[in-house]
This record gives C-alpha cells, sequence and structure tokens, in this order.
C-alpha cells in the first residue's frame, strides 16, 4: 500500500479541540451510525473545519480521529491498570469520553494492535470496518463530490438501530430509535460489523484486449471488402478487354470482306515506282475515328500503321501501304498500354545474389562540357536507379569537378578534350553494355568530332547507342554516323526532329501527321528507333508505330529528356539481352525499352508533380523512380 500523503501534519491543541467539537455534534454521530460511507461524514467535517479557519482534508480529519481514538483506549486501559494515570496518555480523554460514552462499543484490540505509524498507512479502510474511501485529491483537497450530498442509505447485513435519513451537514434533529438507551448501556457487548464491500477494479486491461480484437476483425474485414474490389475491378477491365478485342475483330473481318468483294478499289501500283512497291493512301475515315463529343482523337497507341511487299533495299516511304485501323477511345490505349508494359516486365532481369558488380547493366554517357553538367549527371544518375550497376560520364576536364560534386556514386573520366580522346574512350568500351550520347556534349567541332568516333567503335562492338539533345545535332549534320545501325535509338523534341526531318527530306514537315513524319524519317535513318517526344510519346522503327500515353503532368522542365536517356540506356541493354536469350523476338528490343523508358519518365513527372505542383524540376522526379519503377514493372 502507498505511503499516506498526510504524515507529518501536526495539528495544534486548537485545531484538535475544534474537530472534537465539530466530529461530536450530533448529527455527525447519527451520520457514523448510519449504514453508508463514513468519506462523506468526513467531507463534511472538513467544510466545517475550513469554515472555523482550518484548512484540512477530509483524509486528514479521518487519521486525526481515528489517532485520538487509539490513544483514548490505552488511556483507558491504562485507568484499570495504573492508578488513573490516564491524562499523560490522552490529553484529550475527557473530550473524547463524552463523545464516545454515547456511542456503540468499540473494538480495543483494533486500535491497540495497530502500529505506530498505522495512522498515517492509506490503506483505504474506511472507520468503524467502513467501506474503501473514494478517490480525491490529496494536494489540492479537492473532491469530485459536492459537500453537501444527501446520503443514500443500504440494507446493512445485521439490523442495527439506524436514522431513516440523514444529510450530512443539515442541523435538523434526526429521530433517535427507542433502544438507544439500550446500547449505551450494553457497552462491553460489540456490536457486528458490517460486511465490507469491495469495489470491482475497472476491467482496463479486459477492455484493451476487447478493443484490440475488435480493431483487428474491423481491419481485416476491411482488407477483404478492399480485396473483393479489386477482384470485381479486374473482372470488370477483362470483360471490357475481351468486348473490345471482339469488337476488333469483327471489324476486321467486315472490312476484309469488303476489300475482297470490291477489289477494284485498291490502289493500283505507280508506273514511276519500282517493281513491288504501292503507291500510299490515306487509313480511317474521320467519322470512324470520331468519339462520342464529335472531336478526333489521337491515334492509338499499337498500330500496325503500314506494310512492306517485298521491301527493296532502299524503300521509298511514298510506296508503303498504309492499313486502316479503328480506335475505340482511351480504354484501348490503356489496355494496349498494359500488353506492352508486359513486354517490358519480362526484359526486367532479376535481383539475385548470385549477381556479380556490373552484370545489370555498365552504361556509358558521353557528354558534360563547362556550360553543361547538369545533363550527364542526370543522365548517369537516372541509369543508376533504373537498375545499372555502374555508370560512366565521359566529359571535358572542366566539367569532371562538378559532375563529381554532384554524387559520388558516378565514375566521371576528364578525356573529351584530352588530345587522345579517343583512345582513352576506346579502352573502356569493352566493359560497357550501352552507350548515351549527347547530354550536355556541346556544339564544338573538336567535341563532336571525338563523339563520332566514339560512336563508330561503339557501332563496331555491337551495343546499343542512344542519342539525345547535341548528339541530334551531329546526326542532323553527319546522318551516316548512325543510319542503318539496328540498335541505334534517336530521342528527339519536336524542334530537333522537325531539324533532323527537313534535312534528311529537304521539304518541309507535315505538322498535321506526326505519325508519318516519324515513319518516314525511321525509315530514311535505315528503321532506325525514333522516338518523337511530346504530348504522346511516338515510337517507330519504320514499320510500326507505339503511342505513350501514360499520364504525365503540364509541368516541364529541363533534365527530364536526360532522364529518358539515361534510363533508355539500362533497358535497351535489358532487351536486346533478353531478345538474344529468345524473350519477345517478335516485337523490336529497342521499341520495347523505349516504350518502357517513356513510362516510367512521366509516371515519375505525375508522381513528382503530385508531390511538389508547379515546382517539380528533375532531381524531384529523379526521386520518384524507384516507385515509380516497381508500380510499372514490379507490381
Amino acid at each position: 500500500m502507498q505511503a499516506n500523503t498526510t504524515r507529518g501534519f501536526l495539528w495544534s491543541d486548537v485545531e484538535t479541540r475544534t474537530l472534537l467539537n465539530i466530529w461530536g455534534e450530533q448529527d455527525i454521530q447519527v451520520a457514523l451510525d448510519g449504514n453508508f460511507r463514513n468519506s462523506f461524514v468526513y467531507r463534511d467535517v472538513s467544510r466545517r473545519l475550513g469554515a472555523m479557519g482550518f484548512e484540512r482534508t477530509p483524509e486528514q480529519c479521518r487519521v486525526r480521529i481515528k489517532s485520538l481514538k487509539r490513544q483514548y483506549l490505552l488511556a483507558k486501559e491504562g485507568n484499570l491498570r495504573n492508578n488513573g494515570q490516564y491524562h499523560k496518555i490522552c490529553k484529550f480523554y475527557d473530550a473524547m469520553e463524552g463523545i464516545l460514552s454515547n456511542r456503540g462499543a468499540l473494538d480495543p484490540q483494533e486500535f491497540i494492535d495497530s502500529r505506530a505509524g498505522g495512522e498515517e498507512a492509506g490503506d483505504g479502510q474506511e472507520e468503524d470496518g467502513g467501506e474503501p474511501q473514494d478517490g480525491y485529491s490529496e494536494s489540492t483537497g479537492e473532491c469530485p463530490y459536492p459537500a453537501e450530498t444527501e446520503v443514500k442509505l443500504e440494507c446493512p447485513a445485521v439490523p442495527i438501530p439506524i436514522p431513516v435519513m440523514v444529510t450530512v451537514g443539515n442541523n435538523n434533529t434526526p429521530l433517535r430509535p427507542h433502544n438507544s438507551s439500550q446500547s449505551v448501556s450494553n457497552l462491553s457487548t460489540r456490536t457486528p460489523k458490517r460486511p465490507r464491500k469491495r469495489r470491482a477494479n475497472f476491467p482496463m486491461e479486459k477492455l484493451m484486449k476487447q478493443f484490440l480484437e475488435q480493431s483487428a476483425q474491423a481491419e481485416e474485414n476491411f482488407y477483404r471488402m478492399e480485396e473483393q474490389r479489386l477482384q470485381a475491378e479486374d473482372r470488370r477491365r477483362e470483360a471490357e478487354h475481351a468486348k473490345e478485342l471482339h469488337m476488333l475483330q469483327m471489324l476486321g473481318q467486315m472490312f476484309s470482306s469488303i476489300s475482297t468483294a470490291r477489289p477494284g478499289h485498291a490502289a493500283t501500283p505507280s508506273k514511276a515506282s519500282p517493281p513491288g512497291q504501292s503507291t500510299a493512301f490515306s487509313s480511317a475515315s474521320p467519322s470512324s475515328t470520331r468519339g462520342t463529343s464529335g472531336h478526333l482523337r489521337r491515334p492509338p497507341p499499337w498500330t500496325d500503321v503500314c506494310t512492306q511487299q517485298n521491301p527493296p533495299v532502299n524503300p521509298d516511304p511514298r510506296g508503303l501501304v498504309f492499313e486502316r485501323y479503328y480506335s475505340l477511345g482511351s480504354t484501348s490505349h490503356r489496355v494496349m498500354d498494359e500488353d506492352i508494359l508486359s513486354l517490358v516486365k519480362k526484359t526486367v532481369p532479376p535481383l539475385t545474389s548470385k549477381k556479380h558488380k556490373g552484370q545489370d547493366g555498365r552504361i556509358g554517357i558521353i557528354g558534360g562540357c563547362q556550360d553543361y553538367t547538369g545533363a550527364p549527371y542526370f543522365a548517369a544518375i537516372s541509369a543508376l536507379k533504373v537498375g545499372a550497376d555502374l555508370s560512366h560520364v565521359f566529359c571535358t576536364k572542366d566539367a569532371a569537378t562538378v559532375i563529381k560534386s554532384y554524387s559520388p556514386e558516378l565514375i566521371v573520366h576528364p578525356v573529351l578534350d584530352s588530345p587522345n580522346a579517343v583512345e582513352e574512350i576506346e579502352k573502356w568500351l569493352p566493359r560497357l553494355h550501352g552507350l548515351v550520347v549527347g547530354p550536355g556534349l556541346g556544339r564544338e567541332d573538336s567535341i563532336l568530332k571525338t563523339a563520332k568516333e566514339a560512336i563508330e567503335k561503339s557501332k563496331a562492338r555491337d551495343i546499343p547507342i542512344v542519342i539525345d539533345a547535341d548528339g541530334l545535332w551531329l546526326v542532323t549534320q553527319q546522318p551516316s554516323v548512325i543510319q542503318g545501325y539496328p540498335k541505334g535509338i534517336l530521342t528527339p523534341n519536336l524542334m530537333e526532329f522537325t531539324r533532323l526531318y527537313e534535312a534528311l527530306h529537304h521539304e518541309p514537315m507535315d505538322i498535321r501527321d506526326h505519325q508519318r513524319s516519324a515513319m518516314q524519317l525511321s525509315v530514311a535513318m535505315g528503321n532506325l528507333t525514333v522516338v518523337l517526344k511530346g504530348e504522346h510519346d511516338l515510337i517507330t522503327d519504320g514499320t510500326k508505330v507505339i503511342s505513350c500515353s501514360v499520364e504525365g503532368s503540364g509541368r516541364r522542365c529541363g533534365g527530364q529528356g536526360d532522364l529518358l536517356s539515361g534510363s533508355l540506356g539500362v533497358l535497351a541493354h535489358w532487351a536486346h539481352a533478353a531478345s538474344a536469350a529468345g524473350i519477345s523476338r517478335s516485337v523490336n528490343p529497342s521499341m520495347v525499352a523505349a516504350f518502357g523508358a517513356c513510362s516510367l519518365t512521366r509516371q515519375c513527372n505525375s508522381q513528382a508533380f503530385q508531390r511538389h505542383g508547379r515546382s517539380t524540376t528533375t532531381v524531384d522526379m529523379i526521386q520518384e523512380i524507384g516507385s515509380a519503377f516497381k508500380k510499372l514493372f514490379e507490381s
């Protein structure tokens, strides 16, 4: 039991006599003889004592009265044995004798057997075998109950004389039972005690256990309902997909029957055209590509736009036959995107403990000069975060220190402007799995010449080459540097694409049909993979067009193209390695890798924009590569 906080509180004689006068009042004694909680009585005693100018808590009053009772009983025993020297033991013997002589007999052994500090020990027991004390604040003396409280009677276990109703603090004279004189005369007779009623402990642990069980049950129900909802959503999507495929099959059969029934409408080969080529003609009618709103929709993502019949060595884009394709709207876009993303997932190598450093990709970045140090860093760090094991940057000497300060994870070679730059780069090529040329390269003739020779050396090693930014300026000046290389990938924006198209075709580009222009440029470059970046990224190898419509954001900031080229360098290595292993041989690996890189860049842009809004930068997008990659390719 805890020690009572009233230990050491001394009572003066005046304060003690005042307490005895209040305690000896008739209504207090009647209340104490009643069958109810004595804690209410001592609250009233404390209130009356406070009105006399003495501030004491109910517990202090109870302990003091109990101590005086014990002294009185000890003195009474001494009077019988020690020739009446009771005043030496109890100073207030006469006052206690006058008060207790009118009450029932006390049990002397209850007080004599107590230890010296019994009155200070807060054992929670009431006077005369009462109930445990109600809780109140010892430090402040405040009590959660009012000072004057109507006491509620309880049925006693043994019939004893009690008043009908007692109100603590009321001066009304209560009714005394008729046999009160008989109880005074029989002091030696011990009054039976009321059975002590113990309060049940508050079942906090039981309630907490029940609360935790209910919480776990609610959480389990929530996850079960969420799983059922997701399953229903998957079934709905599968039903929509099957319905769309069925409609496409019906449309294909219908138009194939029309073309078979009316062969005269097929385009006849032109006399000026070489043998085996056909004249190009328009694709679908406008009404077939309109949605419910009446506006023209953009081309679908995976479109066999043209096929070649007996293609010659140098195909003429004007002799391509464009097939009809009928889109069903944005739902078809999502379905096709998911189909191509599944191909990208197959090319991603698994993470196992059996691999060694560098086995999942060593990528080289050629670029970085005094004016442009951020672009090569963005490309190199993006390659690392996508999954490459090592990332090398070949830059000029004055850019090397700056790029190294951005990150210690990059291997920086300050050789791009050295006299033997080609030899320095060539000795590292056998260790690289892919090359990205252009981020921050600049347009100095000497550096462009070094970049050109590095591309020639890389082509001899048959590794994927991604050309972006100033590398496209080099291709515009000298298209033969990459023309016809099957593992070459160009990633121009609209301005770079227009410049490259006009340099090769010597005529303005048709801005109304970007798909056709992209295919013509790819064919002119020897069926290179071309990624035309825009509102919807168009990816083509000259035979088909993929449109990446993964949702991005309206925020455009410098460096996003470098994130695309760096991640594309890694994904191109994985895609060609998977193709060599017999995975997805039916699809051009460079197009699969390009679609994966475009989707990843757009997803990073969307996630970063949700966090930062208009203040989004490429650094914020790079921080989202891990979660975006997991959502797209590992979910």
